[in-house]
């Protein structure tokens, strides 16, 4: 993880706009061999127009599953919502969709830029074939207006010699082109809303920065909502207006990211907070770290799921579960004993 240090420069979306996208109570849940398992339990949060909401917390938490619960993305067969749960986006629940309608909507009006670039493009096909499939699946332009459009894109991505490029496979591009190819994809159509899931894993520093600047470049210019998955909160501070932190399915703490970074009330959220590295800092010690395990989908704690891993617990943890409760009007927290300095509390 890199440093952290908010930014307070990028613009927080007015308490009064309306969302592009309106999660509310999502729950998502796998049907197994050891019954049904929840992997994303009664999620909610609101997404609006320029701004770059962050999804963060450690692998297992029910990121992606969030993510992929929003674009249906799932297989059919195991998967199952729950009964009040909502993804509201133009007016519809994309969770009620027919699945003919939602892809029309997938890869045009909301777009996902993967993890893996070499799981989200086809080897057999060009880096062409892949961009154009996009323009000619959702929008009425000629061939030649496609190919100026694929060029176009190539240019914006900051890949070199685009024309070359075009004509080239997924193997012959180095992964951070790669990626940069598959935002070049979720860009295809100037969506709504973008939800880049964990963009910059593995990629050096430098295409890190690159990788992070087209997507700042894309909220400033198209006025795209972000949602930001990703386990790295240097990237937070940098990217995001707002975040959500994630635990075992459930949230556990949303808030501004000045207020979240200055202020945690959280007990996970601090404990994250103090595992990432500090540059210019004294080697005094071993770096801090979170003891334990997120639990797994069979074994989730009927009280406080981080309960087992708080150093700050007490009896009721591990008897009654916390209900996410709201501090202010921008800022909840799931914990029967939530620190919030700004109130001026210390439980």
């Amino acid at each position: 993880m890199s440093s952290a240090s908010p930014s307070s420069e990028l613009p927080t979306a007015a308490p009064t706009a309306r969302p592009v996208l309106s999660v509310r109570n999502l729950t998502t849940q796998f049907r197994t061999d050891r019954g049904l398992l929840t992997a994303v339990d009664s999620v909610s949060f609101d997404v609006f127009e320029g701004e770059v909401l962050g999804i963060v917390g450690e692998s297992g938490c029910g990121k992606s599953v969030t993510a992929r619960s929003i674009m249906r993305l799932l297989p059919e067969h195991i998967t199952r919502y729950g009964p009040d749960s909502r993804v509201e986006f133009s007016g519809c629940n994309l969770l009620e969709l027919k699945e003919r309608r939602m892809r029309r909507i997938r890869g045009d009006r909301i777009a996902m830029i993967f993890q893996e670039p070499m799981t989200a493009l086809n080897p057999v096909y060009t880096i062409g074939a892949q961009l154009d499939e996009a323009l000619r699946y959702h929008t009425s332009l000629s061939r030649r207006e496609r190919r100026r459009r694929v060029l176009e894109l190539l240019e914006r991505v900051e890949i070199p010699s685009p024309e070359r490029r075009r004509r080239e496979y997924p193997h012959q591009l180095s992964g951070g082109m790669r990626q940069r190819i598959v935002i070049a994809m979720a860009l295809a159509c100037e969506p709504d809303v973008l939800i880049a899931d964990e963009p910059t894993t593995a990629l050096d520093v430098t295409i890190q920065a690159q990788i992070l600047r087209l997507m700042d470049e894309l909220r400033k210019t198209s006025q795209t909502a972000i949602v930001l998955i990703t386990h790295d909160l240097g990237v937070v501070a940098q990217m995001c207006d707002r975040v959500v932190v994630m635990y075992a399915g459930q949230v556990v703490e949303s808030a501004g990211v000045d207020d979240l970074f200055h202020d945690a009330a959280h007990p996970y959220t601090r404990a994250l907070l103090e595992s990432i590295p500090r540059s210019g800092a004294r080697r005094t010690g071993r770096l801090a770290t979170i003891p334990g395990m997120v639990p797994g989908l069979d074994e989730m704690p009927a009280a406080c799921r981080f309960a087992e891993r708080c150093s700050g617990r007490e009896d009721r943890c591990t008897r009654i579960a916390p209900r996410l409760t709201d501090i202010t009007d921008a800022r909840s927290v799931r914990c029967h004993f939530p620190m919030h300095q700004a109130a001026g509390e210390t439980h």
